[in-house]
This record gives structure tokens, sequence and C-alpha cells, in this order.
């Protein structure tokens, strides 16, 4: 407390201003660590049940790991003033420089440092969304009828996707019905996670095996 009292006001404000900050940082950079990040990041895995408009486009589904890079972030925001303090302080009271260098030059500091955190952070929720399930790489994809697709009313199928083999909402391409335990091939994914599928035809060596 002496230290404290023995600085001027603007000195003050920095050493406040980067004590919080980096308790603050300290704080997201852990919380980010052990996935709790408070974000948007859709860590789970998609199942039937899950209702999203997939007609806008399948990779809503893992969206976060393609969102758009922002300046302005909790983390950058942090970040900035946590530098802007630190340089303010040091060049302030360490070097004597004038109060306008010292905020000036700590403005700076704060902005490169607010950029690269940012870009950081970003880097850490792409790999964190990275596992994302993305629908798109069911299409083509092979499976099972597991209940029975028909003319009027959907079934559900078997397909692996992304070496993890789910149950999904299903409909035939043609409008026909399908039984259970036929083998299918996704055609596309509509509204719902629902799969277009299509009967798959047998050769006729494969039948003959059969």
């Amino acid at each position: 407390m002496e230290w404290f009292d023995s600085l001027t006001t603007l000195q003050m404000v920095f050493t406040v201003l980067a004590a919080v900050s980096s308790l603050f940082f300290v704080v997201q950079v852990i919380a980010m660590m052990i996935g709790g990040f408070g974000d948007t990041d859709l860590d789970m895995d998609v199942d039937a049940d899950i209702d999203m408009d997939m007609d806008a486009d399948v990779d809503a589904v893992h969206a976060d790991s393609t969102a758009d890079f922002h300046w302005i972030s909790i983390q950058g925001i942090t970040a900035f003033f946590m530098m802007f303090g630190l340089v303010g302080l040091m060049l302030n009271k360490g070097h004597g420089m004038s109060a306008a260098s010292s905020i000036g030059i700590g403005v700076g500091a704060g902005l490169v440092t607010n950029f690269i955190v940012a870009r950081v952070f970003q880097a850490f929720r792409n790999l964190q969304s990275s596992g994302t399930m993305n629908l798109k790489n069911a299409i083509g994809q092979e499976g099972n009828v597991y209940l029975t697709i028909r003319k009027d009313q959907p079934g559900k199928v078997q397909v692996a996707v992304q070496e993890h083999l789910k149950v999904f909402d299903a409909v035939s391409v043609d409008g026909n019905d399908i039984p259970t335990d036929t083998r299918v091939v996704v055609m596309r994914v509509v509204k719902g996670n629902t799969m277009v599928v299509k009967k798959v035809e047998l050769s006729a060596d494969t039948e003959g095996e059969g």
C-alpha cells in the first residue's frame, strides 16, 4: 500500500487497469483450457432429435469454427487494458516519460496485443470446433434403414459420419417405401438433419451370392 500511495494518479490508473485486467485475462485462459469458454461453440453429437435449419447451410452445425475474425471481443478488450496499464506504468514510472507519451505508447501496445490475443483465441475456438460433426460428410455414405421409411412418414437410418455411427431421420429420394435393414446411400441432407436416401442397387453377382 505504501508503494501504491507513492504513485501519481495516472500511475494508479495504470496499475489498477493492469492488475484487474491481468486477473480477468488469466481467468479467461483457464476457462478456455477447461472448455468452459462461455462462447457459442457447438460441442455436441448431432442426433436425429436436433432441430435446426439445414437448408441455409449444413455447415451451421459447426458455424463457430468458420466465424469471422473480430477485433472486439472480451478477451481482446481485457488484453488491451492489461497491456495498456503495464506499458503505461513502466514508461511513466520506470522511464519517466510524460503522461501523453505513456498513454499514447500504451494505447499502441494495447491495440497490438488486442489483435494478437484475438487471433490466438480465435485459433483455439477453431481447434475446439474442428471435431464437431459436419453432416455434409454424410453425403455419399452408405447406411442401413433402422426404421422403415414410408411414402408419407419419415423413417430412420444408421449412417457413419466422421467415424461415428448415428441414427437420423430419413426420407426416400423417390418417395417409395424402403423397409428396415435395406442398404441405402445418402443423397443429400435437408431441414431438421433429415437424410434423403436412395436404395443401393445390388449387382447381379452380389444378388447371386446372397
